[in-house]
């Protein structure tokens, strides 16, 4: 079995692109593209990643162009070109219906500020007067305790609370 080899097979030997540029061992700068010396993008991740926000006015905008769209595709090529998904549409379309301008507003992120009880401040300050003042009796009763023994040892007779005199 004789291969025949087609003497033009000899110049296609080697690496071919896809645009059909040859990549010789030994490239001249003028047969290399400028699209080929393009520097990649850079690969780093940043530490923290950055969330998208949205104006309520660019929510109403793209709304209204997507709306707007009629030809087959047109929405797909105005989401690809804003960079968006099709779930932001979902939600900011639901969120026009229940509430118009206002729902559209980013929300803020973090704990809400809800109402403050007003009794708050007067619980805290009753709070920490009730520690204080059982500090206080727990240091009173040591005291009397060593009063008592303190007498005890020393054999004076301690006088008992005077009961109230009865009529």
């Amino acid at each position: 079995m004789n291969k025949r080899i087609d003497p033009s097979a000899k110049e296609m030997e080697g690496a071919r692109r896809a645009t059909g540029i040859s990549l010789a061992e030994n490239p001249k700068e003028s047969d290399v593209p400028s699209v080929l010396t393009v520097n990649p993008p850079d690969p780093e991740v940043s530490e923290k990643p950055v969330r998208r926000r949205f104006s309520a006015e660019y929510k109403i905008r793209i709304l209204d162009l997507a709306d707007g769209c009629v030809a087959p595709g047109s929405v797909g090529a105005l989401l690809r070109r804003e960079g968006l998904c099709s779930s932001h549409l979902n939600q900011w379309r639901s969120r026009r219906r229940q509430g118009g301008l206002t729902a559209l507003k980013p929300k803020t992120r973090g704990p809400k500020g809800g109402t403050r009880n007003p009794l708050n401040s007067e619980v805290s300050r009753l709070r920490k007067e009730n520690e204080r003042l059982g500090k206080r009796l727990k240091q009173a009763e040591l005291i009397i305790d060593i009063q008592k023994k303190v007498s005890e040892m020393l054999g004076i007779p301690l006088n008992a609370p005077a009961e109230s005199e009865e009529p």
